[in-house]
């Protein structure tokens, strides 16, 4: 059997949410422990260079979540290197046992455990991840100013990454391996009108190919469904658009969850379903879904966790989240 502790505020997950929430937890004098998960520093380990986070006009992603952790030990977080295997928020204190053993109490709990974007599962596309294969037009389009790129989807989101890359690419192609898109009919329609979009019906990406010295995406390979024949297609980026998968299985039977397993946080609030459960970053956006907005979340988390355990020890009632139908603030 492993240690069993009890702390008063326990955050799960170490993207920019969880960081965050660390930070402002241990100010507030809460000893906040984080455990790491499975990826440490999230999906921004995978990243190269992020130009859009405020104060650094590029750094790559591992370096930024090296000073995030860095900032986190500095103030006085307890990071445990673990992965959670299960939660029970049926009753406070809260517990989470981990692969190591380990089972955590806690007075407040802060999820933090992040999303994963969907991906074709192919060799060369997994070789060319953060060299020219991404998952957000949002975070890398802007290296594509003047070049042809490509989408793989047929949704909103491919849709809506389609057309935030006009504003930097010469040529967008979307590849899609139906013959009419899901995306709703407004977003279709702007689609349609756009001249810089080409779009390939019924088709499946095949491979994507590159150089390797410099290691850099060169194009993509399309297959049609029906006649199997061959499309090449000349890129310099591929996205890849078909979804995002919130990593809520510890918790998706025991909050209220929407839009396939985000969990639901009251209106301006990070207070989820049960009192003391609180949840940031992109395990609850399924909009945005940027460092930027999820270390903004974190700080939401670790305000409402404080101001939850005051009230709590000072014998107030704490019968509904903060956020559901009570009013937050933030200081």
């Amino acid at each position: 059997m492993g240690e069993t502790r009890h702390e008063k505020v326990l955050i799960i997950g170490s993207g920019p949410a969880g960081y965050t929430a660390a930070v402002y937890a241990a100010r507030a004098m809460l000893e906040p422990v984080l455990i790491q998960g499975i990826q440490p520093g999230g999906q921004l380990t995978i990243t190269t260079d992020v130009e859009n986070w405020p104060g650094d006009t590029s750094i790559l992603g591992p370096d930024l979540m090296a000073k995030m952790e860095a900032h986190a030990r500095e103030v006085g977080t307890e990071i445990v290197s673990d992965i959670v295997t299960s939660v029970d928020l049926s009753a406070r204190p809260f517990t989470a046992v981990t692969d190591g053993g380990a089972t955590w109490k806690a007075d407040a709990l802060i999820l933090a455990t992040g999303a994963q974007a969907k991906w074709l599962g192919l060799p060369s596309e997994e070789k060319y991840k953060g060299f020219g294969v991404s998952a957000c037009a949002t975070c890398d389009g802007f290296f594509y100013r003047g070049q042809e790129v490509v989408v793989a989807g047929g949704g909103n989101t491919a849709v809506e990454e389609a057309l935030f890359l006009t504003n930097f690419a010469s040529k967008v192609t979307l590849i899609h391996r139906r013959d009419s898109l899901r995306a709703e009919k407004i977003l279709q329609e702007r689609l349609f009108r756009n001249p810089k979009v080409e779009i390939l019906w019924d088709h499946t990406v095949d491979e994507v190919v590159g150089s390797e010295a410099p290691l850099g995406v060169e194009g993509v390979r399309a297959r049609h469904v029906a006649t199997g024949a061959v499309t090449a297609i000349p890129c310099k980026g591929f996205f890849v658009a078909i979804g995002h998968a919130p990593a809520s299985e510890l918790v998706a039977d025991q909050l209220e969850t929407h839009h396939g397993g985000y969990v639901v946080t009251a209106p301006d609030s990070a207070a989820t379903s049960v009192p003391g459960v609180f949840a940031a970053g992109d395990l609850t956006d399924h909009v945005y879904r940027q460092a930027v907005t999820s270390a903004g979340m974190g700080c939401m988390a670790a305000l409402e966790a404080e101001r939850f355990l005051a009230e709590n020890d000072e014998g107030k009632s704490v019968s509904e989240p903060l956020g559901w139908g009570a009013e937050v603030r933030a200081g």
